[in-house]
């Protein structure tokens, strides 16, 4: 479903956005009727507003360096920023990157110098839906700067790795250290809580989240590792067609045979 478009970039929500919608105010009614659901729908829709700011700090510092932005999708497991490429100069990656991560801490350190850091709990007034919305957002700073690729943190490494290394071996290490984090996290995410509290179930969510990564870093890698086989191919075929033609061979003439006299 479209939006609205920012600076040129269409923001849309998946279909499955509305489902997540109805689950959060569904469980608001059930808390409290009317002034659940609200502070449900209100709460969710100020955390993706900042999801969108995210985004847009990736999209913004993207369009600065001439790299254009096709779309921001919005999902129930968050945000994601379509680019028309990703740029192999590992300073422009590490700043277009970093900036996502960025916005949501100066979101917090501005809601933390209005309303101070919050308390254990989260009352349902302006102090506390801050509060909240300032904790969301360290949290999700911190979470996206976890060296899992295709996460923010997993570019910068990438794009760290790659002012030592070639592009598609960068790739490579931070795509294995991403999947190796996404197995952790998804075996964490189903046992810990349990072992940890036993009335406390898994946590599904993020054990969804963290097999979604590991998909993604997968197919953005052999993404990338296909991109430089063509490219290195097509290299290949214009040096051929531009390799200047070699110098013609002359051969000496065979020397005239003069009839001996006899």
């Amino acid at each position: 479903m479209n939006l609205f478009r920012i600076r040129g970039i269409q923001l849309q929500l998946h279909f499955t956005f509305f489902l997540l919608l109805a689950v959060v105010a569904w469980d608001g009614w059930s808390d409290s009727q009317w002034p659940g659901l609200l502070w449900s729908v209100a709460t969710i829709l100020a955390f993706f507003t900042c999801v969108v700011l995210h985004e847009l700090g990736h999209s913004l510092t993207a369009i600065r360096f001439g790299i254009g932005v096709r779309r921001i999708l919005l999902m129930p497991i968050g945000g994601m920023a379509e680019f028309d490429e990703i740029p192999r100069q590992p300073r422009q990656e590490f700043l277009m990157t970093i900036a996502g991560p960025a916005v949501n801490f100066v979101i917090a350190g501005v809601l933390w110098s209005i309303f101070g850091w919050p308390e254990n709990d989260y009352p349902a007034d302006a102090t506390g839906f801050a509060h909240l919305l300032l904790h969301w957002n360290l949290l999700m700073g911190c979470f996206n700067l976890l060296p899992a690729f295709p996460m923010d943190g997993g570019r910068i490494l990438r794009s760290l790795l790659a002012t030592r290394l070639p592009y598609a071996v960068a790739t490579f290490w931070a795509a294995t250290v991403g999947k190796i984090l996404c197995v952790l996290g998804f075996v964490a995410a189903l046992f810990v809580p349990t072992w940890l509290h036993p009335d406390e179930g898994p946590l599904y969510m993020a054990a969804v989240l963290f097999a979604f990564i590991f998909v993604a870093g997968e197919i953005e890698y052999r993404a990338a590792k296909r991109r430089e086989r063509d490219e290195a191919h097509w290299k290949n075929v214009l040096e051929r067609l531009h390799r200047p033609a070699p110098p013609p061979v002359v051969l000496d003439e065979p020397s005239a045979i003069v009839p001996r006299e006899g």
